[in-house]
């Protein structure tokens, strides 16, 4: 069976997809395949996600979407259509954010599965990581976050990402 990820990096960067929700089965075999890579890797939570997995998995109802990036970001650069708001870190200095743990429980408690993005997906990752730590036992990264990583010219966008693969998403 083609994963969504490996159908989503045939998809010509650019245009728009249509991802169907995540049936019983890809739910399974996509988190399943994220907590074995995790736990082959040493990772400290439950694993990571591509952006087009975790698009199927929360449009399936199988997951919860925390975008853990400031709310400016969230605001200025674009967020999900109904996804939580947890930051991980706040204000210009990206001070952590003490209370964030505390946060994400009273949102999602601690048995759904979770599923962190932000913008390139490294504090998702710490998000994801302190979630475990506290109990949470389905924690995990979506990998490439919503803008993807640095290109030649320092510029975000074209190198992965929820926009990149032009999954929902909108602005303020």
């Amino acid at each position: 069976m083609t994963s969504l990820a490996t159908t989503a990096a045939a998809q010509p960067a650019g245009e728009h997809f249509n991802l169907a929700p995540a049936t019983d089965g890809d739910a399974e075999r996509i988190l399943g395949a994220a907590r074995e890579s995790a736990q082959a890797n040493g990772l400290a939570y439950a694993g990571g996600v591509s952006p087009t997995d975790a698009w199927a998995l929360v449009n399936g109802g199988d997951a919860v979407l925390v975008d853990v990036r400031s709310g400016e970001e969230r605001k200025f650069v674009g967020h999900v259509p109904d996804s939580l708001h947890v930051a991980w870190a706040t204000g210009t200095a990206l001070t952590r954010n003490p209370r964030f743990v505390r946060e994400l429980e009273a949102k999602v408690g601690k048995e759904r599965v979770v599923l962190f993005l932000c913008r390139s997906g490294k504090r998702s990752a710490l998000a994801a990581e302190a979630a475990a730590k506290a109990g949470f036992t389905s924690a995990f990264n979506v990998l490439e976050g919503f803008e993807g990583e640095l290109n030649e010219q320092q510029q975000r966008g074209d190198l992965g990402g929820w926009r990149h693969w032009n999954l929902p998403w909108v602005q303020d």
